[in-house]
C-alpha cells in the first residue's frame, strides 16, 4: 500500500474518529440562542455611543483565534510529512487528540 493510498483512508477514519469523541464527550446543553441567526454589528441609539457588548461576540473571536493558530501550527507538519515519518504522525495525533478534548 502506498503512502497516498494510506493516507486516503487513514485521514478520513482519523477525523470521524474525533468528531465521535467530541459529540460524546462534550457538553450539551441546548437552548433556543444556539439556534438563532448570528448578527455581527449593533446599532447605536442617540445619545448612547457606549452600551453593553454581548459576551458571544467575545466567545468567537476566541474561537478564531484558537483554530487560526491550530492551521498555523499543522502547516509545518503537513509541508513535511514525508521527512518525519511515523514520530511526527504521532505526534501529530497526539496533538489533535489534546485539542479535541
Amino acid at each position: 500500500m502506498t503512502s497516498q493510498t494510506f493516507f486516503f483512508i487513514f485521514v478520513p477514519i482519523l477525523s470521524l474518529v474525533l468528531l465521535g469523541l467530541n459529540l460524546i464527550l462534550a457538553p450539551h446543553n441546548p437552548y433556543d440562542e444556539k439556534d438563532s441567526a448570528f448578527e455581527c454589528g449593533f446599532h447605536s441609539f442617540l445619545g448612547q455611543n457606549r452600551s453593553e457588548f454581548s459576551i458571544s461576540f467575545f466567545i468567537f473571536a476566541l474561537l478564531f483565534l484558537l483554530f487560526d493558530l491550530e492551521i498555523l501550527l499543522v502547516y509545518p507538519y503537513v509541508v513535511s510529512a514525508y521527512i518525519n515519518g511515523i514520530f511526527g504522525l504521532i505526534v501529530m495525533l497526539i496533538f489533535f487528540l489534546v485539542l479535541t478534548l
